[in-house]
């Protein structure tokens, strides 16, 4: 049974820093998303506002109130902001120490590790629970250096990378996954950023947590993993920040690392600027292709839009432009589904049809 969890995300949810709470609300393997703390949205249902369809999982404005609903303590306390700084506000300080004395063990994703405070690890010991920091790395003699043993695989690698941060690559990616298994293909999906290793990814790191030498090398080393241990007809590869991005290497990284044979590209054709960096204008999606192209090796394969502040009939104008444009088939896999996709994929890959159609056999 999934642990039940309740989500911290005041004022953010629905936005860019609030990606951890949003991803989790739409997929969690680990566990039972049963409310998200939010006092501005008190009173609307979280699946209704982040994608007009009820869930039923309901907002609350402090953990207070959370308590007096539910019928059960929630086991799990998950702080679901993603600011660019990574580090937890003094004004939050007092929300995961009730939920600490409160008995319910913390989940966090951020760069600032709870483990190292003591404060929270003193109070976690009185009240007996436990502290994950999902993004703390392995001491540095476990990591791994690149190998090159990727290089001799065969399996379909697949990233989906994108033109700025928070801009869907990791739902695109899950959706992408989901629909695949649903074809009856083993798929593995190896997580990068913090998102989906909460949301319950098996393979995985949060590579922006990884000192660059070590970069590629834990992203080979989670793929290989995969590899060896599930024997997967593809690999779908979670892209994090973008290439051209000023601030971030994790695209870098990832890239290198994980040497995928083709790329999804996800971009938000409304964004005028990067979501941290609103002094920097996002770069086109032409010359985000242009630049995977040529540092990877690998060919971008297909599109996917992030439809913010696009209405409906921009999107499908949007899609038909780039499709007309850059002889590349696009899609909104939230409105639309994963089809163009896979079969764009089976056309790239045509021995993954002979897979699916031996598991539909068998």
């Amino acid at each position: 049974m999934k642990e039940t969890a309740i989500v911290y995300c005041e004022g953010k949810f629905g936005t860019m820093d609030g990606k951890t709470a949003n991803g989790l609300i739409r997929s969690s393997r680990n566990y039972e998303i049963v409310g998200v703390i939010d006092s501005t949205k008190v009173g609307m249902d979280t699946g209704y506002y982040l994608e007009e369809k009820n869930n039923g999982i309901p907002f609350f404005s402090d953990l207070d109130s959370a308590f007096e609903y539910l019928p059960k303590m929630p086991s799990q306390f998950i702080y679901g902001i993603a600011p660019s700084e990574g580090l937890l506000k003094n004004d939050e300080r007092n929300i995961v120490l009730q939920a600490i004395e409160n008995g319910l063990n913390i989940i966090n994703p951020l760069h600032e590790f709870f483990t190292d405070d003591k404060e929270f690890m003193k109070n976690s010991l009185k009240y007996g629970v436990k502290i994950t920091d999902v993004r703390k790395p392995a001491e540095k003699k476990d990591m791994h250096l690149f190998s090159g043993r990727i290089l001799n695989i065969d399996t379909p690698i697949v990233a989906v990378l994108g033109t700025d941060s928070a801009v869907g690559k990791r739902t695109t990616s899950v959706l992408l996954e989901e629909a695949l298994i649903d074809m009856g293909l083993n798929v593995a999906f190896v997580a990068t950023g913090q998102t989906g290793l909460i949301q319950g990814a098996k393979y995985g790191v949060a590579i922006d947590a990884i000192p660059s030498q070590f970069m590629t090398g834990e992203i080979e080393h989670q793929i290989m993993r995969a590899y060896e241990n599930e024997k997967p007809d593809i690999i779908i590869v979670e892209g994090q920040g973008a290439l051209s991005h000023p601030a971030y290497i994790s695209s870098c990284g990832i890239i290198r690392g994980s040497r995928p044979g083709s790329v999804i590209v996800q971009h938000p054709p409304k964004r005028k600027n990067l979501g941290d960096f609103e002094y920097m204008k996002m770069p086109t999606i032409e010359s985000e292709i242009e630049l995977i192209e040529g540092f990877s090796e690998a060919k971008v394969i297909a599109i996917t839009i992030n439809h913010e502040n696009m209405s409906d009939n921009e999107i499908q104008d949007t899609i038909t432009e780039y499709e007309q444009k850059l002889s590349l088939p696009t899609t909104d896999v939230l409105k639309f589904g994963c089809d163009k996709l896979i079969t764009t994929l089976i056309e790239k890959y045509p021995e993954l049809k002979n897979k699916k159609i031996e598991a539909f056999v068998n």
